[in-house]
């Protein structure tokens, strides 16, 4: 069967997670129950639709990640009812059609950035909208305030409920950063048993996003330390497992980096190697020492940097062990310069986040080819659906559009698949609300409703795992929230709604010139050719070239540039931008052919050869860090330019002409892969 019909019966599988259950349960209810028991029911419902749009943002991950990944978006949400707010209290219902394409416009090109920033961009689309469009009484400030006090609940929340096996065990205070540290070891065994495999690649995928979550939790912990909420131990035993954790991430990063190089090398390892990962993660998690562990023999230049990877890594469990005098070590790699204050360096970090690719920096290019018809494509489906609804309904007219927002998201899947999904999830959502409305008429008052939002509240983190089941869910939530403000005749108008915005957004998400993956997709893979060719470049520049570089015999003993700072964060910025590139991809696979079927890409088959290019670039960081002589400069030119060219004719989209490659390099066989499969990209994008 075609991918477009199987995808909407797809269910991700996952351990349920009791913790963030008992979360979604205490969140919204309670703040339900406040305001029956206070009388002021409107600013409930306003806290409890923040609660539970946090909980739909409540992912696994660190405190620290939680405060991003949903307050964020809350922050958007608040600014979007504050927006929406004040847009009702304007009294022209018809200014809304305009104001909400300015917003759709804004939040479809920020969408691009990032899951974070997209979940941001929703939430503010979503919360104008039914600022706009539903009547509850109050100013807009106060409004936008309590929503954003649910939202703080839910992280509240977070922060004190822990899972016990967290609270018993020692150092807790640090037990997620460390937990994401030994699930990168994890995933590097699980790598190096898959070694010359059919499940290699799957494994590989799987390592790098575990290097991912760990990087971005480490990097959190630095930024937000969080020095009030533990007075006294910022100098003590937190910031001894802090440094414990950092040391033995950059153990991990140097070890995955060479595991990289033998996957690419394809040889398998013994048993007792591969599991030697398994060791490092057992002592990150039980904070101690891992014994004595097993190298490979170092016949390849590969396997000899394994083993010295793995040298430095015990080396660092050792002299980091709690309880251990430190050892001197000189590490391979180039000493970190003394840390300044903790005012002075969560500063400068906080500016790095901030003005870092893919951040807020990129927020400027708003009429970028794939931003530009992402905007267009969302600022048209809201607006239209509301200018439907204003048609429609007197009041009460903010659920088309607001289901309009969440449709047309284009990261929550292939189109088709979510318009299935919601109708079938709010059909259900409806359907239940119904029967628990007719079974409870009889009982006096509304504290029914509580028990409703409690039991929602809990299931909305299992419910993310597949979009019908969410739906489903947020629909009978936010069903029992306007019945708690009186507006009791929605349901059936609700579904009706819903089939109304599903048609406008399979209408306008099929016009050609905005259904295109060549530019929604091309898109991606440009990005991650642009910061592999940015890391390539880095890695082929002579350090005794580069600015302020050693000159001398010393310059000639300097360490190599792909191992530095700069070097890793390159490299993790070109894999990150390929696993975006990996589900856009994965998405146009399981799109409804439209009216670009005859133009269609194999995006998964340009997906495999971009994660080759990107592993190859690894291997020649790797083999040029132990000795191996350099390419030469007219080699490294033809390859990073190659690099920005191919880059340049994916971003251009469908009139962009395909550039003109070099030569394959004889020379070095890690560049020569690189050519090899940008050849191999030009010859799939190639065909009209």
């Amino acid at each position: 069967m075609p991918a477009w019909l199987t995808h909407p019966l797809g269910w991700r599988s996952a351990p349920i997670p009791w913790t963030a259950a008992l979360r979604g349960a205490l969140s919204a209810g309670p703040l339900l129950a406040l305001g029956l028991l206070t009388g002021h029911l409107s600013q409930a419902v306003l806290a409890g639709l923040g609660a539970m749009l946090a909980g739909v943002n409540d992912r696994p991950g660190t405190r620290r990640t939680g405060v991003v990944h949903i307050g964020l978006p809350a922050v958007g949400g608040a600014f979007g009812l504050l927006c929406g707010g004040l847009l009702a209290d304007a009294g022209n219902r018809w200014t809304a059609v305009p104001a909400l394409f300015v917003v759709g416009w804004l939040s479809g090109a920020l969408s691009v950035t990032g899951p974070v920033w997209s979940a941001a961009a929703m939430q503010c689309l979503v919360t104008a909208a039914i600022g706009a469009g539903m009547p509850i009484p109050g100013p807009a400030w106060l409004k936008a305030g309590c929503y954003l006090g649910g939202a703080v609940w839910l992280l509240l929340l977070r922060f004190v409920l822990r899972a016990p096996r967290d609270i018993l065990r020692r150092g807790a205070r640090r037990e997620g950063e460390r937990e994401a540290v030994a699930a990168v070891f994890d995933a590097l065994a699980d790598a190096l048993h898959a070694l010359g495999g059919p499940d290699a690649e799957p494994a590989r995928r799987r390592l790098i996003a575990a290097q991912h979550r760990a990087d971005e939790s480490l990097r959190l912990m630095r930024l937000l330390p969080f020095p009030g909420a533990f007075p006294g131990r910022r100098e003590g035993r937190g910031s001894a497992q802090a440094y414990r954790i950092t040391e033995r991430f950059a153990a991990a990063t140097a070890l995955c980096e060479a595991g990289i190089a033998l996957l690419w090398e394809g040889r398998p390892l013994p048993r007792q190697v591969a599991d030697a990962p398994r060791l490092l993660a057992a002592a990150v998690r039980a904070d101690s020492a891992p014994g004595a562990l097993a190298s490979p023999v170092s016949d390849t230049v590969q396997r000899g940097a394994f083993d010295r990877a793995l040298l430095a890594a015990a080396v660092t469990f050792d002299r980091t062990a709690p309880g251990r005098t430190p050892v001197p070590y000189e590490p391979a790699r180039p000493v970190r310069p003394p840390r300044p204050s903790l005012s002075t360096r969560s500063a400068r970090r906080a500016l790095k986040e901030l003005t870092a690719p893919g951040s807020l920096r990129t927020l400027g290019r708003a009429f970028a080819p794939a931003r530009r018809e992402n905007a267009l494509r969302v600022a048209l489906c809201v607006a239209a659906s509301a200018a439907v609804a204003l048609s429609l309904h007197q009041t009460h007219w903010y659920w088309l559009p607001a289901t309009a927002a969440f449709l047309v998201k284009p990261d929550l899947g292939p189109l088709f698949s979510r318009v299935v999904n919601r109708v079938a999830g709010t059909a259900t959502g409806v359907l239940v609300f119904t029967v628990l409305t007719l079974a409870m008429a009889g009982l006096d008052g509304l504290w029914w409703l509580v028990a409703v939002v409690v039991a929602g509240g809990a299931l909305i983190p299992v419910a993310t795992r597949h979009f019908g089941f969410q739906t489903a869910v947020v629909t009978l939530l936010v069903l029992s929230f306007v019945y708690a403000v009186g507006d009791t005749e929605a349901t059936a108008a609700r579904l009706l709604d819903t089939a109304l915005a599903c048609g406008i957004v399979l209408l306008v998400g099929h016009l050609p010139r905005l259904t295109d993956p060549r530019v929604r997709v091309g898109h991606r893979f440009a990005v991650a050719l642009r910061r592999t060719e940015r890391y390539l470049r880095h890695v082929l520049d002579d350090p005794g070239t580069a600015p302020g570089a050693p000159t001398g015999a010393a310059g000639a003993a300097a360490a190599p540039r792909g191992g530095d700072a700069t070097g890793i964060a390159l490299r993790y910025a070109a894999y990150r931008a390929l696993s975006e590139a990996r589900a856009a991809a994965e998405t146009a696979a399981a799109e409804l052919p439209g009216p670009h079927r005859a133009h269609r890409h194999d995006w998964l088959a340009v997906m495999a050869r971009a994660e080759r290019i990107v592993d190859a670039a690894t291997v020649c960081a790797v083999r040029v860090e132990q000795g191996v002589p350099r390419p030469t400069a007219t080699e490294a030119r033809w390859v990073t330019g190659a690099l920005a060219a191919m880059a340049d004719a994916l971003e251009g989209g469908r009139d962009a002409p395909m550039p003109v490659l070099p030569p394959v390099p004889k020379d070095c066989r890690s560049l020569r892969d690189v050519m090899t499969e940008l050849h191999g990209i030009q010859s799939l994008t190639s065909v009209p």
